[in-house]
């Protein structure tokens, strides 16, 4: 990348939320500490538009666009998490900006600061944001996202496990996340670009959740995916969304997902429903007695079920009974991880979670309540309700 002439002139005048909100969200992406000192840099572009902000750390390109009043158009940068610092701690007037020999002079109010200005002549070249591949809601996105992220795996030496798998057919998605102890599936519906549309995408989940959280759901535009096929600069295994003013890629994931579908039970030889709020607030206070998350143990039997941990001498014992509509053979005691229990529920979305057991030992699925509960078949199973997201959990060994 050229650094312009005109960066010795390069002036603007642009509002402070507008620019503390832009420099935060370019900034969050940017390494702190850099391989290459350039990748640190912030690049910030004045145009006859406005602004561009933008930064690129060859995994994760961020833009967006602000008006400003441009008096001397061009590109210069600057620290970009240390400009993301003041910005953000300055009072709520206007920010002035202009460049002087090698620094730039920010002032707002009566605060004033100098940075250097970071040569761009080893900037790498950003990537372009692939062709649209299909849009979705953003508020559907987000709660998908977020829905599926909490099974990720965050172990980097698995790195198959670290990503959300995303499997499009035609207008149908299906998104899928597991870290081997846990499992989560969102199906859903987007607008696809074209018709007849197939892929199966790897992404880093970490940067799907990032950008998931700083989208506006109230936004009534849809957000734009975009998935690189090689054609454009660096397109090539890139990830894009494009949403209102911002638009990032993220290089996708080299490594194959393992095939989950066997994993998932057809049917169930028992099946409860219980209330997520209070059984939330019983884990909690259950999980008190045991270490670093070991199993806390639920019975399910006819119209509750009863929550235990502990039982040593060292940890003490902690027990709490709750209400809960069970239907099964038998009397059911199977033990969890708490933190991958609770995980599962703050993000089935209803105010009443299902679950269907099949063996102590087996996982046993988290769902949304669906509004009628599945009738037992002549054997007494009971197939799985048809929901559009599911947590597999895998228990804890119960002793002996």
């Amino acid at each position: 990348m050229d650094q312009q002439a005109s960066n010795n002139n390069v002036s603007f005048r642009v509002a402070k939320d507008d620019f503390s909100d832009a420099v935060a969200w370019v900034a969050r992406n940017l390494p702190t500490k850099a391989v290459q000192p350039v990748m640190r840099a912030m690049v910030i572009t004045a145009d006859e538009q406005g602004l561009e902000l933008a930064g690129f750390d060859y995994e994760i390109s961020t833009k967006v666009r602000i008006p400003a009043e441009i008096e001397f158009e061009g590109t210069i940068a600057v620290a970009g998490k240390l400009i993301s610092e003041i910005v953000g701690s300055l009072p709520n007037k206007p920010v002035e900006v202009k460049v002087t020999g090698t620094k730039v002079l920010l002032q707002c109010g009566s605060s004033r600061f100098e940075l250097p200005l970071i040569p761009l002549d080893d900037y790498p070249q950003f990537p372009q944001l692939p062709e649209v591949t299909g849009t979705i809601s953003p508020s559907l996105f987000v709660e998908s996202i977020t829905q599926v992220a909490a099974a990720a795996g965050k172990d980097d030496t698995l790195p198959m496990l670290t990503g959300i798998h995303m499997e499009i057919n035609g207008d149908n998605v299906v998104l899928t996340a597991t870290d081997r102890f846990r499992l989560a599936m969102r199906t859903l519906e987007w607008d696809p670009a074209s018709e007849g549309i197939q892929a199966k995408l790897l992404i880093p989940a970490k940067s799907l959740v990032d950008n998931a959280r700083t989208l506006d759901t109230h936004l009534e535009e849809p957000v734009e995916i975009n998935v690189g096929t090689g054609d454009q600069v660096g397109g090539e295994g890139l990830f894009g969304l494009h949403s209102g003013s911002r638009e990032t890629t993220t290089r996708m994931l080299d490594a194959e997902f393992p095939n989950v579908q066997p994993l998932l039970p057809k049917t169930h030889t028992s099946m409860a429903s219980v209330e997520i709020a209070p059984l939330q607030e019983a884990l909690r206070r259950v999980s008190l007695v045991t270490e670093r998350n070991a199993q806390i143990r639920l019975e399910f039997s006819h119209g509750q079920v009863i929550l235990s941990a502990g039982g040593t001498e060292d940890s003490g014992h902690a027990e709490e009974t709750l209400p809960a509509s069970f239907t099964g053979r038998d009397n059911l005691i199977i033990a969890f991880n708490p933190g991958y229990l609770k995980d599962g529920l703050a993000v089935v979305g209803t105010d009443r979670a299902v679950f269907g057991f099949t063996e102590p030992s087996r996982p046993a699925i988290l769902i949304p309540e669906p509004e009628n509960l599945p009738e037992a078949d002549a054997e007494g199973n009971f197939p799985t309700p048809d929901t559009d997201f599911t947590y597999l959990l895998m228990p804890v060994r119960l002793p002996g």
